[in-house]
């Protein structure tokens, strides 16, 4: 892990904490600012990092790997030049200046991005009719597994690079040991885009199979995140209409996804129950679990969870969505989706009987 402290908490240490925080092979030993009300100083307060008006603190041998200095300062700039000690490098002037402005054009392009996502499900929950409000719902689903997923990985691997090839020139193994790092994240954003392209166009999905679509899908999730899975099902989905399956198979994959991102399951157990008057759907994991009373109270904790899409995808069906979690004890949804009256007829001249129960 490379060690990383940052000298000025204005604009540019703003960015560079906000971005560098998150990165699991760095972390800020310390920040440095005269100005006790700075913006970064405040937020590395909120964070746990570190604080000092002596930039000087960093320069003692071994202290950092990396001193990135943002102030502009002339005099500091000459003064770090004379008295960084050896195995630290010092990033200033207009090489610190470009990062920062980098990174603060990726976090301020990220925030755009959020608020038009926010103003474009405003739109279509008040103005589009049910289907068409269910075909948007879908893209913003999927715009926002692009965003939160894909781009912050690229975003990622942009920095390492940047950070690779001034590093093989002031300090050549850190910049070895970083093109190794960044190799780890090129091949989890080839992951992540094979994934999300699987996710736009389920391949059973397309002939309107449920059953196989969600085998295929969790075959994929254990080998990817090495999380063990289960899923039994009871009655026959030819009674389901095709835009239940695709609900239904989206409400499964939001579950899916926060199990990984979240609860630190080893084992998710699915069981669908197709039976009249209505469809049950249960998602149950062996993970961390969470205060539910808490995140239910901020509704931004219960977005990024995805717990609203998931309550949202079912009652556009006329159903209901139940979540239900303590600390400790793992995490349920329990989904609720009525069956139609008579069965359809296209379903029924489509589809031959077939066991769709799954033993594992």
């Amino acid at each position: 892990m490379i060690k990383v402290a940052i000298i000025g908490a204005g604009r540019g240490g703003t960015s560079l904490i906000e971005i560098l925080h998150n990165d699991p092979f760095v972390k800020i030993i310390g920040v440095a600012d005269m100005d006790r009300r700075a913006p970064g100083i405040k937020l590395a307060q909120k964070l746990g990092i570190p604080i000092t008006t002596q930039y000087t603190q960093f320069l003692y041998p071994h202290k950092a790997d990396i001193i990135i200095d943002v102030t502009g300062n002339k005099l500091v700039e000459r003064a770090l030049l004379k008295q960084v000690p050896p195995g630290t490098s010092v990033i200033g002037g207009s090489v610190a200046k470009f990062m920062w402005q980098l990174i603060d054009e990726q976090i301020r392009s990220k925030q755009e991005t959020e608020r038009h996502l926010l103003e474009y499900q405003s739109l279509y929950q008040l103005y589009m009719n049910e289907t068409r409000h269910a075909i948007i719902e879908e893209r913003t689903r999927i715009a926002m597994d692009i965003h939160d997923g894909l781009v912050q990985t690229l975003v990622g691997l942009n920095y390492k690079m940047d950070l690779s090839e001034e590093l093989l020139n002031l300090n050549p193994p850190v910049g070895l040991q970083t093109l190794k790092e960044t190799k780890i994240l090129l091949k989890k954003a080839i992951e992540e885009a094979r994934a999300v392209i699987f996710n736009l166009k389920p391949l059973y999905l397309e002939k309107m199979e449920l059953i196989p679509a969600l085998k295929h899908h969790l075959k994929t999730f254990e080998g990817q995140y090495q999380i063990m899975s289960e899923l039994k099902v009871q009655g026959n989905e030819r009674k389901l209409l095709p835009r239940s399956k695709i609900f239904l198979f989206r409400i499964i994959q939001e579950a899916l996804s926060n199990v990984q991102k979240h609860s630190k399951a080893k084992r998710i157990r699915i069981r669908v129950e197709i039976k009249k008057p209505h469809l049950k759907a249960i998602i149950k994991d062996d993970g961390v679990g969470f205060d539910l009373e808490e995140v239910s109270k901020d509704p931004e904790k219960w977005a990024s969870f995805g717990l609203k899409g998931i309550q949202e995808r079912a009652r556009l069906l006329g159903g209901t969505a139940e979540i239900s979690s303590k600390i400790g004890q793992g995490t349920t949804v329990t989904v609720y989706i009525p069956l139609p009256e008579k069965e359809p007829k296209i379903l029924e001249t489509k589809y031959p009987e077939k066991d769709t129960r799954l033993d594992r």
